[in-house]
């Protein structure tokens, strides 16, 4: 089975913000280019979409549309309860992102087997008692025989669907479909194929395995060949083993200032170096990611002759890759990542007993302030989030976000500028409610944690 979440982003905004239950809601970068990550369904009823420019988003949606930033803490609180209910059906559940999971329902703890009516009513007990305890978020399933089949068949039924695709059914299902529907199969490749007659999977299941091998390579034709007869057997997978761990940065206008940019570096490599030292996990090959003014983007990365954790480190190589690329015109997004995963580190030390590296002082950015001789990483991370490159660490309330104030409660914020905040004082269980404005600096109004979406004994908990 495939449980995904339907437009999880947006429906969490709508349970904790009743005013919002039933209009257009759309979450995801809220500076110039920013990116959709979810749209409700009554946005996407004017075409927004996920991974769509905001600035699109705000042209196509009518005046009344919620345009808010990501609060992932309330996502990634939802999520969990939502992964420990399907936990309780079955031990072998792979989550592989926030809203959505593989679960084997041969190893469930009641088995609903394949059974005409059973298996649907089975998928559909498990579907009420999500919505019951998410507060009134809907998800929708696929079953299947494989794990593309049930992904796909997830998404043929939305919202709060499920689909059952039988044994024996699989072609039928499949074939019809257009050829993007294959796992793998990106734009780039659909476009290849096409060049050849190619436009559904029947059509992909009919070009012979020598054929694709001729066009795309051993690895990715016989892939291609296999999954267009439907035959799929990875397996569940309870703990996915992470490859790689990156993150990258949108600027609101194109950066071709060098300091700014290792600045930029500097807090990336800060952040990788939390995730690395969460997970336990060490890295040996540092990549950097630059995407310039015209959209071009370009990769450099470089394997360490150790695995390291260390930020200062990931920072170093990420400043040396960045020296090799031209920004005279322009970057629009730098992206830092790290891979070669490990669980073990290794010192860095040469075979002469030295250090594989000198120690020669890295001339962090100098952003906000001067660096002084021995400046650490922690104080260019400092200053980078001082710099005026990124509109999300711009100072100040960002829309959607919680809130508490002292003498009217709990709510968030619906919108801020010009030394001004308003804010909507209503919860996931409250009716909703009413609206105030405040200075941007009241001493009474406070960031606050997620609300809760259920109530004990009549208080919300």
């Amino acid at each position: 089975m495939h449980l995904d979440l339907d437009a999880f982003f947006a429906a969490v905004e709508q349970r904790d913000k009743p005013s919002l239950r039933g209009r257009p809601v759309v979450v995801g970068g809220l500076g110039g280019r920013g990116v959709v990550s979810t749209a409700s369904y009554e946005a996407r009823v004017y075409g927004a979409r996920s991974a769509m420019p905001m600035v699109e988003a705000r042209r196509r949606c009518p005046a009344g549309t919620a345009f808010l930033s990501g609060r992932f803490e309330a996502y990634r609180a939802t999520s969990r309860v939502v992964m420990e209910i399907l936990r309780s059906r079955s031990p072998l559940v792979e989550q592989v992102s926030v809203d959505e999971a593989y679960v084997d329902l041969a190893a469930a703890v009641d088995p609903p087997g394949w059974e005409q009516g059973r298996l649907e009513e089975w998928c559909g007990r498990l579907l009420a008692e999500i919505t019951q305890a998410t507060g009134g978020l809907t998800a929708s399933v696929g079953v299947a025989t494989s794990k593309m089949l049930a992904k796909l068949a997830s998404e043929m039924d939305k919202p709060a669907g499920t689909t059952v695709v039988r044994p024996g059914q699989e072609l039928d299902v499949l074939h019809p479909l257009p050829v993007r529907a294959v796992a793998g199969v990106g734009p780039a490749t659909a476009a290849r194929l096409r060049t050849f007659g190619v436009e559904t999977v029947g059509d992909l299941a009919r070009v012979s395995e020598s054929d694709l091998v001729a066009i795309f390579g051993v690895a990715q034709g016989a892939s291609l060949h296999r999954l267009a007869r439907a035959d799929d057997d990875r397996a569940v997978v309870v703990q996915r083993e992470a490859k790689s761990i990156s993150s990258e940065e949108t600027f609101d206008t194109d950066v071709t200032d060098r300091t700014l940019l290792e600045a930029e570096l500097a807090r990336l490599a800060e952040g990788l170096g939390r995730r690395l030292g969460a997970s336990s996990l060490f890295a040996r090959t540092i990549t950097v990611k630059a995407r310039s003014h015209d959209f071009t983007t370009v990769t450099r990365s470089a394997s360490l002759p150790f695995a390291t954790g260390d930020a200062t480190v990931i920072l170093r190589e990420g400043v040396r890759l960045l020296g090799g690329l031209d920004v005279s015109q322009g970057l629009r997004l730098l992206g830092l990542g790290v891979s070669g995963l490990t669980g073990h580190a290794q010192e860095e030390l040469s075979l002469e007993g030295g250090l594989a590296y000198p120690e020669a002082t890295l001339d962090l950015p100098d952003v906000g302030g001067g660096a002084e001789p021995g400046d650490d990483l922690a104080a260019a991370a400092a200053r980078a989030a001082a710099s005026p490159l990124s509109g999300r660490r711009r100072e100040g309330w960002s829309t959607g976000q919680d809130v508490v104030h002292e003498e009217h409660g709990r709510g968030w914020v619906w919108g801020s500028g010009l030394g001004r905040v308003t804010v909507r004082f209503e919860g996931p269980t409250t009716p909703p409610g009413p609206v105030r404005t405040f200075s941007a600096d009241d001493p009474g109004l406070s960031a606050a944690p997620p609300p809760a979406w259920v109530e004990v004994s009549g208080t919300p908990s």
